[in-house]
């Protein structure tokens, strides 16, 4: 009896695991996708937005402290190279 149940226990921890997957998923996901405060982040953070990279970070970090913050993701187009489109895309991912 007690063999049997170790020959088993291994395959129980993995259905456990692979249960528990989604629950443990979401939850990075959720960690990644917390809005960045543009008025806020430094060049590094602001990086890891899509379609703003380290060259864009570096500008929307000049342009703010030129021309001050930033009230909504429409201001951003201010920045050389940011447009309407990736305005679009970080609308959801931004706060001011």
């Amino acid at each position: 009896m007690k063999t049997a149940i170790m020959r088993r226990l291994p395959g129980l921890l993995l259905v456990m695991l692979l249960g528990l997957a989604p629950f443990i998923a979401g939850q990075a996901l959720a960690q990644e996708m917390e809005p960045i405060d543009v008025n806020g982040a430094d060049a590094e953070l602001l990086a890891e937005l899509p379609g703003i990279g380290e060259t864009r970070a570096a500008a929307i970090v000049e342009d703010r402290e030129a021309n001050g913050p930033y009230e909504s993701a429409e201001d951003l187009t201010r920045v050389s190279g940011i447009g309407e489109a990736t305005v679009e895309g970080l609308a959801d991912q931004v706060t001011f």
